[in-house]
């Protein structure tokens, strides 16, 4: 197993390697923050193993490494920004900083994103905006994994979905993150990296059958979680999404996982809201009472509670990422 890395270093490693496929510096940045901000909180999936997908993607122009998000207001508390190609994580900045700014006379902002790319882990860009003082949702499609209910094409997205809340004094926001199918495709791929096995019930192969091979699954479906009540949900996200965005639907859409094909150009919807009107103040009180109650049950903790504590050691200690990415991660820095 390979030495811890520091969060710092391996953002210049990931850095690096998106520049050196082409990757405009401040968009390298904004990506590498991201990807090494899953890895602290321990969702590898949505970490440094995107890195060679993405940096083959711009490569071969899949994604625009040099593009620039283009805001614009289209109303009082309304914002469109086309990622014009390019990283969702610089439009979705550029969504966030904006919305902001107009929030506190705005009340609530609503953002869509539209032509982007892998937004990554959703909580990622919520966060964020609890951090402010604002509540936050976050929305996003994706490429086809999920059938509609009672159908086995996969035309809808694992469609990701995540609220943040700031907490009173200086606890950090509660976050609440979750993809709609029964588990995040992400953990498919990196089973399918590592050639191992995935529980039964988590997908279908290309023929509708269950699977516990990982490769069979990602030419397959994902099951939603939930049953037909998920499916349900899944749709609801991929019209706040795609149709909401003027952005591709997930069977539109092309793979994040390849280099070959069109941009996916799928969408993503922020919606930031100012707690302290609404509440008449009383949010941050009554956030508390709720979240104390339930801690007064044995066997209850919040979620996001082991994501906290696994930031706090990586901040501390650095991640060990597995020795094979590593040497992947360093040749393609190097242009080997």
């Amino acid at each position: 197993m390979s030495a811890p890395i520091s969060l710092a270093d391996l953002t210049d490693l990931a850095s690096a390697v998106l520049e050196r496929a082409g990757t405009a510096p401040a968009a390298a940045r904004s990506v590498a923050a991201a990807l090494v901000a899953a890895d602290a909180d321990g969702l590898a999936s949505h970490g440094v193993s995107r890195l060679p997908a993405y940096a083959d993607q711009v490569a071969s122009g899949k994604v625009a490494g040099h593009a620039v998000p283009q805001v614009e207001r289209v109303g009082a508390a309304a914002l469109r920004v086309d990622a014009a190609d390019g990283f969702a994580f610089p439009a979705v900045d550029s969504a966030i900083a904006e919305a902001l700014a107009m929030l506190p006379t705005a009340g609530v902002v609503t953002a869509a994103i539209a032509n982007s790319h892998h937004f990554g882990a959703a909580g990622y860009a919520v966060e964020r905006i609890a951090a402010k003082g604002a509540i936050g949702l976050a929305f996003s499609n994706s490429p086809g994994a999920i059938a509609p209910w009672g159908g086995s094409k996969p035309l809808f997205g694992t469609n990701p979905i995540a609220f943040a809340c700031p907490r009173a004094g200086d606890q950090p926001p509660l976050v609440i993150d979750l993809s709609l199918s029964l588990v995040a495709r992400g953990k498919v791929m990196v089973a399918a990296q590592k050639g191992e096995a995935i529980p039964e019930g988590w997908a279908l192969d290309a023929e509708g059958h269950p699977t516990t091979d990982a490769k069979a699954a990602l030419a397959g479906t994902m099951l939603p979680m939930g049953g037909a009540k998920g499916a349900a949900l899944v749709l609801m996200v991929e019209l706040l999404t795609a149709a909401l965005t003027g952005s591709n639907a997930g069977f539109e859409a092309s793979s994040f996982f390849t280099a070959d094909g069109p941009p996916p150009r799928i969408g993503q919807l922020l919606v930031l809201i100012n707690p302290g009107p609404l509440s008449a103040n009383r949010f941050a009180e009554r956030v508390e009472t709720i979240l104390t109650a339930m801690l007064a049950e044995p066997g209850v903790r919040l979620p996001g509670s082991r994501r906290l504590s696994l930031r706090a050691k990586a901040e501390a200690e650095g991640v060990t990422i597995p020795p094979a990415l590593m040497t992947t991660l360093l040749r393609y820095r190097d242009g080997a």
